[in-house]
């Protein structure tokens, strides 16, 4: 099936992004369910799991929502939707086409897609990837010749890999990469390395030929700085109103 060509305009320079999609009638995006900001009149919205139960649970298991919502031109006339990305970072518009019809990304980063793209599940080939990747054993496959859109944390960057040439990342920073690139996990090596070097036991290593999307602060990072600070702000609390009963400052 081929995917609905759409135009968009990617707004905002920043960290906080959101697409905005124009539909010809009788045109179709398909997003992530709660991601949708705004959507003008003629758009009718429909949401389903996309190809059944079994699918649904597919998506389940990647950390998406068990539907999807697609967003229907019927109008005469051209219409708008504009969709956010959940937390601070970039959009990143990829055009299959170009990819060779396919995409693989982090599980929870696809945001929206021309009707026509298949999301789908895409096991890691090696049982190390799984155990010890930042992304976990399901990866996400986009699959079609049309325009997709995913979401990363903070600052972007793509970085193209010539045949054979080697990055390695930490394993949660990773995006998303072209079909073509090779992906496993390697041990960091090196006793204190690994207990004080601060990166983690694993990094993520990826082979070319390929394009691969590297993002500054994937959102896990974000949360595990929030959840230690405020469980630090505790701790202080908790210390203050002891101080408090027995005399102490």
């Amino acid at each position: 099936m081929r995917a609905d060509e759409i135009d968009y305009m990617i707004v905002g320079s920043g960290d906080m992004q959101l697409v905005e999609i124009e539909l010809d009638p009788n045109e179709s995006v398909r997003a992530e369910v709660g991601t949708m900001l705004f959507m003008e009149q003629g758009i009718e919205m429909q949401t389903a799991t996309d190809g059944g139960l079994f699918t649904g649970l597919k998506r389940m298991i990647t950390g998406d929502s068990f539907f999807i919502t697609s967003f229907l031109n019927k109008g005469n006339k051209k219409q708008k939707v504009a969709f956010a990305a959940p937390y601070p970072g970039k959009i990143i518009p990829i055009d299959l086409h170009t990819m060779g019809g396919t995409f693989i990304c982090q599980k929870d980063s696809f945001l929206c897609a021309a009707k026509g793209i298949n999301i789908e599940i895409e096991f890691t080939r090696k049982i190390g990837t799984g155990l010890f990747g930042g992304e976990g054993f399901i990866l996400q496959r986009l699959r079609g010749d049309g325009l997709a859109f995913v979401h990363s944390g903070g600052t972007v960057i793509s970085k193209r890999l010539a045949p054979n040439e080697v990055l390695r990342i930490d394993t949660g920073c990773i995006v998303g990469f072209e079909q073509s690139v090779d992906y496993d996990i390697q041990f960091v090596g090196g006793f204190k390395n690994a207990l004080f070097g601060g990166e983690g036991l694993f990094l993520a290593t990826v082979r070319g030929p390929g394009v691969v999307y590297i993002q500054s602060l994937p959102f896990s990072k974000l949360a595990d700085r929030i959840l230690s600070a405020s469980m630090g702000r505790s701790k202080e609390q908790s210390g203050f109103g002891i101080n408090s009963i027995f005399g102490g400052d």
